[in-house]
């Protein structure tokens, strides 16, 4: 866990449904705990994180939710809008150029545009001296990243601007930022995955294509929502035979179903053994919560889970 909470800039990816902002907020909590003032970074409008502190509007700003820990929504019109003051010194100026309704439809239609201003304020927010106006440091900057093959175009965007562009600001800034992401040291990629044979597929494509086309490792894998085992081989076996001469429908259904999770726990730790044999390290492991809302107290305790598991 230490040599992945030491960087200070952490994208947590995967296929859709998987648990990504789960585990990007557990990882804040382990690293908020362990003395590191953390920001958990949602992209696209989303404040999920900040809903699930009951904290307040996290939309382009920085909120705090519990001590060390802070959560911020990226709004890429926002985030555009803060570049371009960043770049244009005379405010009346940036705040014309900004406001203009020409340049606000050029921007919208710009393929990528988009992601490179939200990559642009998530590699601000992970400077030593930050660039925004009374913004404080922070030790790690974890990204709730978009599902796996946007993520992946993310990480990309900045290279491709500065390879369009060639000079300039952008293509300075662009590099700058493709330097930070391929930098080892600084940057992890973490994919999240659910125990099933798509999800691990993704992780393992994912993690040909990082080294592919960016030449940079997957870090780790965190294989979320795995079902326990409650029964070992001669009990399954007896849960069985009890199923097959059961006297009333309840009972029999009862049995039943005790053999259906039984049998997906053991699928799943399947899946679990083909990312290890895959990737060469075994993945760490988050229960299933059997709760129908995650909260505080539900996040916690995956928090103390993935300490131990990473």
């Amino acid at each position: 866990m230490g040599d992945l909470l030491d960087k200070r800039l952490l994208f947590v990816t995967g296929k859709g449904g998987v648990g990504k902002s789960t585990v990007a907020a557990a990882l804040g909590m382990v690293a908020a705990r362990q003395g590191r003032r953390t920001i958990v970074v949602e992209v696209a409008h989303q404040d999920r994180i900040a809903r699930a502190f009951h904290g307040e509007d996290s939309h382009f700003r920085e909120v705090e939710l519990a001590g060390g820990l802070w959560t911020i929504s990226i709004d890429p019109q926002q985030a555009l809008d803060e570049y371009l003051h960043m770049q244009i010194r005379v405010k009346p100026l940036a705040d014309l150029v900004s406001g203009s309704r020409m340049f606000g439809y050029f921007a919208v239609a710009t393929p990528g545009m988009s992601e490179l201003v939200t990559m642009g304020k998530i590699w601000e927010l992970a400077q030593l001296q930050r660039r925004t106006r009374g913004g404080e440091r922070y030790d790690l900057v974890i990204v709730d990243a978009p599902s796996t093959g946007h993520g992946l175009a993310i990480l990309r965007t900045p290279l491709t601007f500065a390879n369009a562009a060639r000079v300039g600001p952008v293509a300075q800034q662009g590099r700058a930022i493709h330097e930070t992401i391929v930098d080892e040291r600084h940057t992890g990629v973490v994919a999240v995955a659910l125990p099933e044979e798509m999800p691990v597929a993704e992780t393992l494509e994912l993690r040909a294509r990082l080294r592919r086309e960016l030449g940079r490792p997957l870090d780790r894998v965190i294989v979320n929502a795995l079902y326990p085992e409650r029964f070992g081989p001669r009990q399954a076996g007896a849960l069985a035979r009890a199923a097959e001469t059961a006297g009333t429908p309840v009972a029999r259904a009862a049995l039943r179903a005790a053999l259906s999770e039984h049998r997906r726990a053991r699928a799943q730790r399947d899946q679990v053994a083909r990312l290890e044999e895959a990737t060469g390290r075994e993945p760490a492991r988050l229960p299933f919560v059997f709760e129908p809302e995650l909260g505080v107290e539900q996040l916690e305790w995956l928090s103390r889970e993935l300490e131990v598991a990473l």
